[in-house]
């Protein structure tokens, strides 16, 4: 995800089918390191030690960790846990019974750059907080769906607004959207999560964006922590966010990440759980 910077000049490239597969191959690489890490995830592990599992994966992959050194960002999975909302700095902190924690991982393969987040959940977590990540899962792919050429990129903002903000009153992160991707982490256009329909560019095939709904359990205000990074809600309530990658096509929206392998490895982890 990136700042906001609406009067950016706008210079989107579009992608050939074959700069697509590429894509997908990156994206597939980030979403199969989201099931390396997410097989680790339980009470106790500290978040330094799963962004070092990552990057190891990335690497024996042949891929390079897009976030480490992406403005300074020192390390390979961006790690927002509870109230962070996102840009979270891996380090000492053991995940607790109950926490969430945001992972977002970005992978560069054969020069493309892959993208997606889950929030995932560490051990049992309240009620309220599985509706919140229940929501936000819903509103992404409610704005997949209306990433189809002849719509405009309002369409996508107003699905995710209305789901999350509207029918279920949560609060929408405005400071911090989604964005093209390709060659680098983040290209043109701007994918906000909130918007008017029939708004914004004309969606063409070739565009390829990550869609990634920042949702608040509470209101939609947040803080920057003092390490210049993390993102916090101001009111302390939690926040989710979930992110797919894709390309429109006249055939309608490709997804290029999966959650797939991510939720295989999570019902794995928990069934050997039941079983200790």
């Amino acid at each position: 995800m990136r700042f906001s910077n609406s009067q950016k000049k706008r210079n989107i490239y579009y992608k050939t089918d074959e700069e697509i597969e590429l894509l997908r191959q990156s994206n597939l690489a980030v979403s199969r390191t989201h099931a390396t890490v997410a097989a680790f995830i339980r009470p106790g592990i500290p978040t330094e030690r799963l962004d070092q599992i990552a990057e190891e994966y990335i690497r024996d992959q042949g891929g390079i960790p897009a976030f480490k050194g992406y403005g300074g960002f020192p390390s390979s999975l961006c790690m927002s846990v509870n109230e962070a909302v996102v840009h979270g700095i891996p380090g000492a902190y053991e995940l607790k019974e109950g926490d969430i924690v945001s992972i977002d991982c970005g992978v560069e393969l054969n020069g493309f750059v892959g993208d997606s987040a889950y929030t995932y959940c560490v051990g049992e977590v309240a009620p309220a907080t599985m509706d919140l990540l229940r929501v936000t899962k819903e509103s992404l792919l409610l704005g997949i769906e209306k990433a189809k050429v002849g719509n405009r990129l309002g369409d996508i903002s107003f699905a995710i607004q209305h789901h999350a903000g509207r029918k279920h009153g949560y609060g929408i992160v405005k400071e911090l959207v989604g964005h093209g991707v390709g060659r680098k982490l983040h290209e043109e256009p701007e994918v906000p999560n909130f918007g008017k329909r029939g708004s914004g560019i004309k969606l063409l095939a070739g565009l390829v964006i990550a869609i990634e709904p920042m949702i608040n359990m509470g209101k939609r205000n947040i803080n920057m922590l003092d390490d210049g990074w993390t993102i916090v809600t101001k009111d302390g309530k939690p926040s989710a966010h979930f992110e797919h990658s894709i390309a429109i096509t006249s055939q309608g929206p490709d997804i290029l990440s999966t959650f797939e392998f991510t939720e295989e490895a999570i019902k794995s982890n928990t069934e050997l759980s039941e079983i200790n």
